[in-house]
């Protein structure tokens, strides 16, 4: 029940596999990204999210080789859902090719310019099918991804 719209770019550093979450949402609930890097070289990630109490997620960052994959668990926390709110939890997958002997991520990221990142948005919607499923609620997730050019 999810689907993705992807924006195509001239280069894709990293691919991501949307996921979704089904309720109900009263203990931790877990799905996988599955990132991969399509490139002949190197690629750092890293994950961010707008609702980071709401979401735990592992590995956030990491290193993946060129023509590998890698499985991020998200683990959606407990909470009461209400369908009356409105939703506007987004994850960002940051990409960057990874320099030649790493040592020190967070310089990467600290390092990085703009026009050498690429992110991959993910907007999150929590629908309700109809009436007769009221425990059935599914958390999808639309692919965007931006190639920033400065």
């Amino acid at each position: 029940m999810s689907h993705a719209v992807t924006k195509c770019h001239r280069k894709e550093l990293l691919s991501v596999c949307p996921a979704h979450f089904l309720s109900p949402f009263t203990d931790v609930v877990t799905t996988n990204l599955k990132l991969r890097n399509p490139s002949d070289r190197k690629v750092c990630f890293k994950v961010k999210t707008t609702a980071p109490r709401r979401y735990c997620v592992r590995p956030n960052s990491g290193i993946i080789d060129p023509g590998s994959s890698v499985v991020v668990s998200v683990m959606l926390q407990p909470f009461d859902y209400d369908p009356n709110e409105k939703s506007k939890h987004k994850f960002m997958v940051q990409t960057i090719y990874a320099p030649p002997n790493i040592s020190d991520m967070e310089a990467v990221w600290k390092e990085a310019k703009p026009d050498e990142l690429m992110d991959s948005k993910l907007r999150c919607v929590f629908e309700m099918p109809n009436e007769n499923d009221k425990l059935f609620v599914v958390f999808l997730c639309n692919k965007e991804t931006v190639e920033n050019q400065h």
